[in-house]
């Protein structure tokens, strides 16, 4: 199998999270795509007719894609616990959060990379940041106590997106008020899997 990813692309990395946590990295090759909302690559979007990444290549089977979607495929497909059934819709929810935060964030990349600067908008790009400052908190207040449980997916979308705040919009400093995650994210930032895909300066 392949799949179709960019480093810089937090939903990606969930996925490239995932496939060395779960062993599976003799069995999907890393493909590195350049493409863009402007400009989709001809390969993504005969994979996703939506043009986004990341997407999974099968052999003898429709590509998949949405992380989620993968994610899902891809622990089924290797047999492990990322989605427990004991405490599934919390999982679920809390990696639901994580996109979100991810998806607002990117949001407000492209407004400051794709539009020319007189056409931005400020005001939007502080309504999407106010999304994630809502997010990080409530990771914050309610969901330490998971957090800090068995490793499944919804601890690694949560790394993935904060990492990305790191990556793209460190000035707005997403740790402010929120100790707790900040300490939790530093840990889990040792994780082999995490420093294998941190995105190259």
């Amino acid at each position: 199998m392949k799949l179709l990813m960019s480093p810089a692309s937090p939903f990606a990395r969930k996925c490239r999270v995932l496939l060395r946590e779960a062993q599976l990295m003799d069995t999907v090759a890393e493909v590195n795509v350049t493409t863009s909302p402007f400009d989709t690559a001809q390969d993504v979007a005969a994979a996703n007719p939506l043009g986004k990444i990341p997407a999974l290549l099968r052999e003898h089977a429709p590509a998949i894609y949405d992380s989620r979607v993968i994610t899902r495929f891809l622990d089924d497909h290797a047999g492990t616990a990322f989605y427990p059934s004991a405490r599934l819709w919390e999982v679920l929810t809390l990696e639901a959060t994580a996109d979100g935060i991810m998806e607002a964030a990117l949001a407000i990349t492209y407004e400051a990379r794709m539009r020319p600067e007189d056409r931005q908008m400020p005001e939007w790009m502080d309504a999407q940041w106010a999304k994630v400052s809502r997010a990080v908190a409530s990771i914050d207040d309610r969901w330490m106590s998971h957090l800090n449980g068995p490793l499944d997916m919804g601890q690694i979308g949560v790394a993935c997106a904060l990492s990305y705040l790191d990556l793209r919009h460190d000035a707005r400093g997403w740790r402010s008020g929120n100790d707790d995650l900040a300490a939790w994210h530093k840990t889990f930032m040792q994780r082999d899997s995490m420093q294998a895909t941190v995105v190259p300066a």
